[in-house]
């Protein structure tokens, strides 16, 4: 389904009449974009490389066409089979289960990631320096990044012992996240104890296990994670569990707080690949690069709900507090 009036929200992403389409001389080249998640989640990505492809001069009725397809509902393979169908110039989409659907789909059309977790590990990539195939993109791998979240959390949590540790298990990526989480809470001497979700249903079920037995709770980015952040956040106030995220809309949506790549910065530069790939370069040919910008956002509001005290310190060198 086109979102017409999605664009309008992409800062100048006009919807020519179909008149002035008529007179164009050729077909113009259409990215398919899978959006695997909702637009509370996804519009600021999306919107991020929409703009960054205007920049560029690729303009959606003018220059381009863009056909967004959102995918609350996990369909990501029947989506990719339409792409196929529909012969796409190029498919944009952010986090691995999507991009894998997509690579099953097709060896032959340009795939560009946007925050991939472990390009080489999940298989969508041959490395990150010379890919191979038709897949390129962003990833958001970077080294000692969970150690890195739980020293933060045990900042604000001084009396953390026991460790939560919450993932969608069928998203390697999430699960690699996962195994890093329990293997530096291990190092850091905490106990810690893995709760695996496989779909909306088991997420509540989930906390009800979590909340006599973890101090705190770690969430590994996913994007069914980032969907139904509302819910976990809820559902981790009311258990009186402060939660560690991957990305800052899990905090806006009342998560405690979050520390990773700043991913309306890795959609930007997703279109960047784009852009080179419309003009004739071969995914195969694009390193596949990596996070330089990272975040740490905090909800001071979620703080106060479970009753903590967030340092000074940490406060001071946060990139955004949210009130």
């Amino acid at each position: 389904m086109r979102r017409r009036e999605f664009i309008a929200l992409v800062g100048g992403a006009t919807a020519w009449p179909l008149v002035v389409r008529a007179q164009q001389p050729a077909k113009l080249p259409t990215i398919g974009i899978l959006i695997p998640g909702s637009h509370a989640g996804y519009d600021q990505r999306v919107s991020a490389s929409v703009q960054r492809l205007q920049e560029l001069g690729w303009i959606d009725g003018r220059t381009i066409t863009i056909d967004y397809r959102w995918a609350e509902d996990q369909r990501f393979d029947q989506i990719a089979a339409d792409f196929v169908r529909r012969k796409v110039d190029v498919v944009l989409t952010g986090g691995t289960p999507p991009v894998l659907a997509v690579q099953k789909a097709t060896s032959d059309i340009p795939i560009v990631f946007a925050a991939a977790g472990d390009p080489v590990g999940s298989g969508l990539v041959a490395s990150l320096a010379r890919p191979g195939g038709n897949i390129t993109g962003v990833s958001v791998q970077s080294r000692d990044i969970a150690g890195k979240r739980l020293s933060l959390l045990r900042e604000i949590v001084p009396e953390l012992h026991r460790l939560g540790i919450m993932g969608k298990t069928d998203n390697v990526s999430a699960a690699s996240e996962m195994r890093d989480a329990q293997a530096v809470a291990g190092a850091m001497g905490l106990k810690s104890v893995s709760f695996e979700i496989r779909s909306a249903e088991d997420i509540a079920t989930s906390f009800d296990g979590i909340k006599d037995r973890a101090d705190a709770l770690y969430v590994a980015v996913d994007s069914l994670v980032t969907t139904r952040g509302r819910q976990i956040a809820t559902l981790a106030v009311a258990a009186k569990l402060p939660t560690m995220h991957g990305a800052e809309e899990l905090v806006e949506a009342g998560g405690l707080m979050s520390y990773g790549a700043n991913y309306l910065d890795v959609w930007r530069r997703a279109a960047d690949k784009i852009d080179k790939i419309l003009h004739g370069a071969k995914p195969a040919e694009l390193p596949v690069e990596q996070p330089t910008k990272f975040d740490l956002v905090i909800n001071r509001t979620t703080a106060k709900a479970l009753g903590l005290t967030i340092p000074p310190s940490l406060l001071a060198t946060a990139d955004q507090v949210i009130e």
